[in-house]
């Protein structure tokens, strides 16, 4: 450890060059390595890369061109699966369902959704020794240690304590490492975001006071991490938006239509102290992103939450004050547009926006067009993919 720390920090073979891979959340992070840094993020398939994905997933030609064609009549759905992870997902799920894929795309609106409709999908082939309610348990509780304890993989022990058969690999794969001269069999979950995921379901399925407690510490170690609190927009200085995964799936997964679904195709009989504990977090969670816009603005991570819990009532309520959005110097992905439309949407009394140096593409602006024209006051620089950059400073007349 302490040679690649030296590698990594330019005191070790300070004339070499590296390259380092690194979930964009940890992009701040690098900023303390050798310099000088060049940084490239990888955004994912473009849209013709999605549809090529499509084709060699389905290999069938008229399955394939039936899918997709449905896909791409739901924008927000193919941008989704410009997220290599998502395609893999929205596929399967969609090759599993091919006889009522329309039905499937509708419900596929949201990040969670997406998540909620694969587990579910896989939960299907679910070996009934062990119930559903607890397997799911389980697993959160072995991804919720990880999660605390910055741990990817796992032994058989740790799986074990949980109650997990480690012979089964759902949702968890299973390799080696090489641990002095010794292989040992270790586990992991098939991409990290499963680890975020089933952490924000046994959130919700735990009981009121410790889900309440769970939470409560979640928000805490966010501010003390300064997730939430941004650089004041006059510094001029380049705003990150590392959004906790977590906190995003809880959101989803209170989401009122997605928690149904996901009830409805485990097939489990749900007690009514569970929807009493649903509804008071789903109460807490509305109350700390009141605080949160109170406390620091109108945050891209808090609109991602108000997508996510899809309560179009909800964001109107809360966003009724503000006249404005202000999200300056903050580098927008398609799907952050799609989440911004959805909010400008519910909130047509917002009149003024600001997307200033947000690295806006002419892709992006389409998003937001339906929106863009609502606005009397609109900020922006587009300078992606262009020569030169054109100003857009729209005063539009009412």
């Amino acid at each position: 450890m302490l040679i690649l720390r030296n590698l990594l920090r330019g005191i070790l073979l300070p004339e070499s060059f590296m390259i380092v891979t690194a979930r964009s959340v940890t992009a701040d992070s690098l900023m303390n390595l050798k310099g000088p840094q060049r940084f490239t993020e990888i955004m994912g398939f473009s849209e013709r890369g999605v549809q090529e994905y499509f084709q060699k997933f389905f290999q069938d030609e008229q399955l394939f061109r039936k899918t997709y064609e449905s896909v791409k009549t739901n924008k927000s759905l193919l941008t989704a699966c410009s997220v290599p992870l998502l395609c893999w997902m929205v596929c399967f799920c969609l090759k599993k369902h091919f006889t009522d894929d329309d039905r499937v795309m509708r419900e596929l609106k949201t990040t969670t959704s997406i998540y909620v409709h694969f587990v579910s999908t896989l939960l299907e082939h679910h070996d009934q020794s062990q119930s559903v309610l607890t397997l799911l348990m389980n697993l959160g509780l072995l991804a919720e240690r990880a999660i605390q304890n910055q741990q990817v993989f796992f032994d058989e022990k740790s799986v074990a304590e949980t109650g997990l058969d480690a012979t089964i690999g759902l949702f968890l794969y299973k390799g080696n490492l090489k641990r002095k001269d010794k292989q040992v069999p270790m586990f992991k979950f098939m991409h990290f975001s499963f680890q975020e995921f089933f952490t924000a379901l046994y959130y919700v399925l735990l009981d009121d006071e410790e889900n309440s407690l769970k939470v409560s510490q979640l928000f805490n170690l966010m501010e003390w991490k300064a997730i939430i609190d941004r650089p004041s927009p006059d510094l001029r200085e380049r705003r990150s938006n590392p959004i906790p995964p977590v906190m995003l799936f809880l959101y989803g997964l209170l989401n009122e239509e997605v928690s149904s679904s996901f009830l409805e195709k485990t097939e489990w009989t749900v007690p009514h102290t569970f929807k009493l504990r649903k509804k008071e977090l789903r109460k807490t969670l509305k109350r700390a992103i009141v605080l949160m816009i109170q406390q620091y603005g109108i945050e891209l991570f808090a609109l991602h939450c108000l997508h996510e819990l899809q309560d179009k009532k909800f964001v109107r309520k809360i966003l009724k004050v503000y006249r404005s959005m202000d999200l300056y110097n903050i580098s927008l992905r398609s799907t952050d547009c799609w989440v911004l439309l959805y909010c400008l949407q519910c909130c047509p009394h917002i009149r003024d926006l600001n997307l200033m140096y947000c690295d806006l593409t002419v892709e992006e602006l389409k998003i937001l067009q339906p929106v863009l024209c609502m606005c009397e006051n609109m900020r922006s620089v587009r300078s992606h993919g262009e020569k030169e950059s054109i100003k857009l400073n729209m005063k539009l007349a009412y």
